[in-house]
């Protein structure tokens, strides 16, 4: 755990995970970058949520629908009153997606181990390739939560750039949390990734850069409540307002909303996952370098 209490028990330890192997009333969710990673060895018990195949809508650019996701969580032996536990590598960012993808469709017991797979593995704890069998679930779907998801037309509204503004009267801040480069407009990717998915680099107006990984110790775990707030609030980024926060394709965005909504507590925080990949396409948004 971090060194302070956050304002949720939303974050748990690799010790705490190895405590509940055998709780019947937990199921452990791994969710990666690496679909690979899974089946070279995973927590004992652990089921895989593949972002893309599993949670994603195979027509329209979207998630799939609540009972859709209903389905999902009943085959793997999950229902309402189930804690699932999240974790994975990236130092939990498909985790932290996966986490607010199950909190934006109303599930309520939630978790994410601290550190991901990087500080299981460091501490030498246990692996398996043996995939569990779960009995299907009874699973209703949960109350959807839209106030912690952001579209394009909302974050063009936050910043002002709707019925004839031109960016005086925002909202609130922005939060980009992609490098340094990306908010620049020097890359288009993650550094190190093949430079493709937007026509446009550059950031959108308004936006703070507090890259993600400001929010993470060397170990992989999220740092201490009070860097963490530190942190937020020497950018403006404080919790009486509101906020949205995006990075690429929302899975960054996700470890950052994670932190503000989750860790510290702030009420009102989106994740905007069109993110870069949308807004750098989209004609007539603007841009700023």
């Amino acid at each position: 755990m971090t060194a302070t209490t956050p304002a949720t028990d939303a974050l748990v330890s690799t010790q705490w995970v190895a405590d509940h192997l055998n709780d019947p009333s937990i199921r452990l969710v791994e969710s990666d970058e690496d679909i690979l990673l899974y089946d070279m060895g995973h927590i004992p018990g652990a089921v895989k949520i593949d972002w893309t195949a599993d949670l994603q809508d195979t027509v329209v650019r979207d998630f799939i629908n609540q009972e859709q996701v209903a389905a999902l969580l009943s085959r793997n032996g999950i229902s309402n009153d189930t804690t699932i536990v999240v974790y994975g590598d990236r130092n939990n960012w498909w985790a932290a997606y996966a986490y607010w993808f199950f909190k934006l469709n109303g599930h309520e017991n939630l978790k994410i181990m601290d550190g991901g797979r990087a500080k299981w593995e460091a501490e030498g704890r246990a692996y398996t390739r043996e995939v569990p069998q779960y009995a299907a679930a009874s699973y209703m779907p949960g109350t959807y939560r839209p106030e912690l998801r952001a579209f394009r037309d909302d974050v063009l509204a936050f910043i002002d750039y709707t019925s004839g503004g031109r960016g005086q009267n925002p909202r609130g801040p922005l939060v980009d949390v992609r490098s340094p480069q990306e908010y620049s407009g020097e890359l288009t990717h993650m550094p190190a990734y093949p430079q493709e998915g937007a026509l446009r680099g550059g950031h959108i107006p308004n936006a703070r850069n507090i890259p993600w990984a400001k929010a993470v110790a060397e170990d992989g775990t999220f740092k201490p409540i009070s860097e963490l707030r530190a942190l937020y609030e020497g950018e403006g980024v404080t919790p009486d307002k509101d906020v949205i926060a995006y990075c690429r394709i929302g899975e960054r965005s996700s470890h950052t909303w994670f932190v503000l909504h989750e860790l510290l507590g702030y009420k009102n925080v989106r994740n905007y996952d069109g993110s870069w990949t949308e807004w750098g396409n989209v004609v007539r948004v603007p841009i700023e370098k």
